[in-house]
């Protein structure tokens, strides 16, 4: 196999917060978390809001820098070291196309602004044909150009930052939960656009998701997480006809069907009781309190990430006997 574009090994995302008047502790946001991604890929993350999946995603971007653990890109540690240069080769789509674009700002500037940052035109010609290029690339024309953010639907708003995000050429993106803030009958179209740009630019994606079908359509391999911790990991398919982990059986029998008639003889696994806190997650595996196969071995070890199958990787103690 290739050398893999993106590489993350054990990282780990504390935040620190007070829990009484002299008392700190921390939310382990993402805790020992490692996969890898190869070119041309895309590799969904998927899980319960509040799984760390973002913060994930924001973490290798050095948004947030890492507490612990290493981010390998194109075979080189990039944990401790100027991040400038490798801004060019990584970007990201925020969620909330209505938070994500600056209001006070246009959109030829908002787009430009990665031109500018990284002197990617030598006059302003080339800048202006650039944007106009990249708008016209998202499905925009060169009349948006001169609009703000607010003149826009949340689609449009959407492509926009899509356009910022290609402006600097990158090889890698991540997708946070890009389309779950936009109507359904849009989704399809940004998902759609997602696909051509990887086909021409060759992209690598990392899309971030809570819907499964949506991961089941655009990526090569899912990761599944729960709270802070990667469960399981395997091919698309794979994943979707012989799920492993209790956990991921529960999220895929929530998929709505659209025949009745078989959704009626599909069995939901409803998990019971709620998420724990991050800040006091549960001794052993993460997923016990509310595992109906849990044992007490599930509460003294934590389970290792392991390749159960060839490509289908689980973290389970008691994989094999359920």
């Amino acid at each position: 196999m290739s050398e893999p574009l993106l590489e993350v090994q054990h990282l780990k995302q504390y935040f620190p917060v007070k829990t009484g008047a002299f008392r700190k502790g921390f939310v382990r946001a993402v805790d020992d978390v490692s996969f890898s991604i190869e070119r041309g890929e895309t590799f969904g993350l998927v899980g319960e809001s509040g799984c760390g999946k973002t913060t994930t995603g924001r973490t290798i971007l050095r948004l947030y820098e890492p507490t612990a653990g290493k981010i390998i890109y194109g075979g080189a540690d990039v944990t401790g070291v100027d991040f400038k240069p490798y801004r060019k080769k990584m970007q990201i789509v925020f969620q909330d196309p209505y938070a994500s674009l600056d209001s006070r700002m246009t959109v030829g500037d908002i787009v430009g602004e990665a031109i500018d940052i990284h002197g990617l035109a030598s006059s302003k010609a080339e800048r202006k044909d650039k944007i106009l290029s990249l708008l016209e690339r998202v499905g925009l024309n060169s009349e948006h150009a001169n609009r703000y953010p607010h003149e826009f639907s949340g689609g449009q708003r959407q492509r926009i930052g899509i356009a910022r995000a290609l402006a600097v050429d990158p090889e890698f993106i991540v997708c946070d939960e890009p389309i779950s803030a936009l109507d359904v009958s849009i989704q399809a179209q940004v998902i759609n656009m997602f696909e051509d740009l990887q086909k021409e630019m060759g992209l690598t994606y990392l899309f971030i998701a809570h819907d499964l079908a949506v991961v089941k359509h655009i990526s090569n391999r899912i990761g599944v997480m729960y709270l802070g911790r990667l469960v399981e990991v395997a091919e698309s398919e794979t994943l979707y006809v012989n799920p492993l982990h209790p956990y991921t059986r529960s999220l895929l029998s929530a998929i709505p069907i659209p025949d009745p008639e078989e959704s009626r003889r599909k069995k939901r696994i409803v998990l019971q009781g709620d998420v724990p806190s991050p800040l006091n997650p549960p001794s052993g595996c993460r997923f016990r309190t509310r595992c109906p196969y849990a044992k007490p071995e599930c509460a003294q070890n934590v389970p290792e990430l392991s390749e159960y199958e060839p490509g289908h990787f689980v973290a389970c103690h008691r994989i094999g006997q359920i």
